[in-house]
């Protein structure tokens, strides 16, 4: 039966809910203090964890020493939690699940080395678009995404490639699915633009979303987004025969935006990208 006490830290009397000593209960408190961590979090103080969590201090401080015990949290000189190196670890793990970094790694590399901007993979986890791999180009302007990272799935040109193929049914998404490749402008950043493929597996499923992004002003100009999805084609190609699939059902959208590229080029005064 439960009964209510004193926290000595916030000075709040604490009534703990009746599942609270259940260990579900304390599995979804431990990563609501994970997940309170956000993208530019280094670290964060006691206070700012109990704010974020709804939780009182005194039950956050137990979870802290837990979590911090497994490696999930580390307790910084000045008092402070920032995340510790277990979920590292576990990243790594999840990285290698996909089977794919040695294919996509190298290819990222080429792309971002060969068209001078950020290339990424992103993969979908629920409404959210993840970055399994990325490479930055040596340029101080450019992209700043982090492998890890999240963002919206109904925004940008990678999540566009991630709905058409993984909600094959939504006529939403038609266009993407037939020409193979989306772009982006101004979507989740206003001066970012960004083009996206698909990537096969030996199945014909859909591995993740091969993307190139960078400032507007360089990447958003016609012939420089034509070539960059003629390029991210060719290597979604190369990925997808590397990994058993069929590179054949590239071709027709290869050979459809050469042409498109032909016209565009021969137009004056053509500045619209794709």
């Amino acid at each position: 039966m439960g009964h209510n006490s004193t926290s000595p830290l916030d000075g709040r009397t604490e009534v703990p809910p009746a599942d609270s000593s259940s260990g579900v209960a304390v599995l979804d408190r431990a990563f609501a203090i994970l997940g309170a961590f956000g993208p530019n979090d280094d670290r964060l103080t006691l206070t700012e964890l109990s704010r974020r969590t709804d939780m009182y201090k005194s039950t956050v401080l137990r979870l802290l020493g837990a979590l911090e015990h497994g490696g999930f949290i580390r307790k910084l000189d000045d008092g402070q939690y920032a995340i510790g190196p277990q979920p590292l670890r576990l990243a790594a793990i999840y990285q290698r699940s996909f089977r794919v970094g040695p294919v996509i790694e190298p290819l990222l590399e080429q792309l971002s080395r060969e068209l001078g901007e950020t290339a990424s993979f992103y993969v979908r986890q629920g409404d959210r678009r993840l970055v399994l791999y990325r490479v930055e180009p040596a340029r101080a302007v450019r992209v700043a995404i982090g492998v890890g990272d999240e963002f919206p799935i109904d925004r940008g040109a990678s999540g566009k490639v991630l709905l058409a193929f993984s909600e094959t049914s939504d006529e939403r998404w038609h266009e993407v699915r037939e020409r193979l490749w989306a772009v982006s402008y101004g979507e989740r950043e206003s001066e970012t633009a960004a083009a996206s493929v698909p990537v096969f597996s030996a199945m014909g499923q859909l591995v993740g979303a091969l993307t190139l992004s960078g400032p507007k002003q360089r990447l958003a100009a016609a012939p420089t987004m034509f070539a960059a999805v003629t390029t991210l084609l060719k290597t979604a190609r190369q990925a997808t025969e590397i990994l058993g699939g069929n590179g054949g059902r590239f071709d027709s959208s290869i050979a459809q935006l050469h042409m498109q590229q032909i016209i565009t080029s021969g137009a004056t005064g053509a500045h619209e990208a794709p």
